[in-house]
């Protein structure tokens, strides 16, 4: 499967997570208090050595990630095979690989 067919498969399920959260508040309330459990359940795979934060956004509560000032090129990897993608963080990675 190509990159581009991980991160459509990744967007799909994950569209799938966050709209069973919206409907279901014990399920937002699992995924918020453990994330990584949930997103494996849902078939989403997180590296071992990943961890994860669920934040929920609201009208008037934005959060904003601070990228780290560098990254190496597992840990790019490992963002990307969790899902992520130059969005992630704001900005391209490709420039800072």
């Amino acid at each position: 499967m190509s990159q581009d067919q991980q991160r459509e498969e990744w967007a799909k399920q994950w569209g799938q997570v966050v709209a069973r959260a919206w409907s279901d508040e014990a399920y937002k309330q699992r995924l918020l208090s453990d994330p990584k459990a949930v997103l494996t359940e849902a078939g989403l795979r997180v590296p071992a050595d990943l961890q994860v934060q669920m934040h929920e956004a609201t009208p008037t509560l934005l959060h904003l990630v601070l990228p780290p000032a560098e990254m190496s090129e597992a840990q790019l990897d490992a963002i990307y095979a969790a899902g992520g993608g130059p969005d992630t963080y704001g900005y391209t990675w490709s420039a800072k690989r």
